[in-house]
């Protein structure tokens, strides 16, 4: 057989026909799949802070304020099971490739009705001892990353005149331990109408463990605990504790019975400063519990600074003395893989700061890939507060303030 120059031109072409056809298959196969919806009662009412995903792969979300969850899978995952869980309902189950044909991508919980019998009950104190006593046994504490989608809203004069989003990993051991390292893998800000501009001494993530009362420890003695309701979890019976310091601190566990595992923590304190925070936990594919969800508002002041003084003193105003200031967090967990020291993912927790002076190339590609979370209804109150100062939409800003 004779081989021609017009001969190997036509195989190459052939070829990279080839090529491209099982390049575009394998990319198809692959193709995202976007699953999201709502979780409701009974009653039409959302169901917040909910769990919904493949448990065994570890693939999920957690619902919003609103009931509304999102994120992506593969046709990989179309065979599998969804898993819906919520503090206090029944777990509902549904395959993944039934639930992406219904019409109406509805979950609805039924409420299942919990109340231990008190001769069963051990003293709420003895219950979160034993809680905290199997803390680590019941979380994830060998080396894990949790890909964390991080935002935070800078609050001046009680209107929201910044925001900060940055997706984050971070080496993670659970809350028996603080957080090991984190990389900061993307960042994008609004427009900045902040005219105080407050600056924290570390990132953001360090105060968010910080004000965890689990990763800070509890003192047991330190608080009066009595029991408010029975509820249940992933059909386990939930105690739900609450413990209130004199100086008016309240912290709220969610501790199943039997396991004793913690899976929400609510905290409030009130000392001239507010603290307004909520931990949500969820099971990984080996039945131990991480960080899934976040929100936290810190209320504080802050000293006007002189220059504005001026400004106001010139304009004929009285100036004040102190401003009224917040910082409102909310925390997505959107991954969670294994640690390698391969991976990366830490070196940013050796040069600390506040979260706005580290400096990223902005790329947009990525937040339009990104499976975003809904947006809650604590999510549309800052924006619709940072938007309306000047009529100017945040992807808008996103755009503008965050060009390379």
């Amino acid at each position: 057989m004779n081989i021609t120059p017009t001969y190997l031109i036509h195989m190459f072409k052939q070829l990279v026909i080839l090529l491209l056809f099982m390049s575009s298959s394998f990319i198809f196969s692959q193709s995202k799949i976007n699953i999201s919806g709502f979780v409701y009662d009974e009653y039409a009412y959302p169901v917040p802070y909910s769990s919904i995903g493949i448990i065994e792969k570890n693939i999920g979300a957690s619902s919003t304020e609103e009931g509304s969850f999102s994120f992506f899978i593969t046709n990989n995952e179309l065979g599998d099971i969804l898993e819906i869980s919520s503090i206090g309902y029944e777990t509902f189950k549904i395959s993944v490739k039934a639930f992406t044909e219904l019409t109406e991508k509805k979950i609805i919980l039924k409420e299942k009705i919990t109340e231990l019998k008190e001769v069963s009950v051990q003293s709420s104190k003895s219950i979160v001892k034993n809680a905290l006593k199997k803390l680590k046994a019941n979380t994830l504490s060998s080396k894990h990353i949790l890909g964390m989608l991080y935002r935070r809203w800078s609050v001046e004069d009680k209107i929201c005149r910044f925001f900060i989003e940055q997706y984050i990993d971070v080496v993670d051991r659970g809350p028996s331990y603080f957080v090991d390292g984190f990389k900061i893998r993307h960042n994008r800000t609004s427009s900045d109408y902040r005219f105080v501009k407050n600056l924290q001494s570390k990132h953001s993530l360090y105060f968010m463990q910080w004000n965890n009362p689990l990763r800070k420890g509890i003192s047991l003695g330190a608080y009066k605990w009595k029991k408010i309701k029975d509820t249940n979890y992933e059909n386990e019976e939930v105690v739900v504790i609450r413990g209130a310091k004199k100086n008016g601190e309240l912290i709220t566990l969610y501790i199943g019975f039997d396991t004793f595992k913690i899976y929400r923590i609510d905290k409030y304190t009130d000392k001239g400063t507010i603290m307004d925070a909520i931990y949500v936990y969820k099971n990984n594919n080996q039945n131990k519990l991480y960080l899934s969800y976040h929100k936290r508002e810190y209320t504080f002041s802050v000293k006007m600074p002189d220059q504005i003084k001026r400004i106001l003193l010139q304009t004929g105003k009285k100036p004040k003395q102190y401003v009224p200031a917040a910082y409102r967090h909310e925390v997505f967990v959107l991954n969670l893989a294994d640690y390698s020291k391969n991976s990366k993912s830490k070196g940013d927790e050796s040069n600390q700061r506040d979260m706005t002076l580290y400096k990223l190339d902005y790329n947009q590609n990525f937040w339009d890939n990104l499976s975003l979370p809904p947006e809650t209804k604590f999510y549309k109150k800052n924006i619709n507060e940072l938007e309306g100062l000047f009529d100017v939409p945040i992807e808008t800003q996103f755009k503008f303030s965050n060009s390379n």
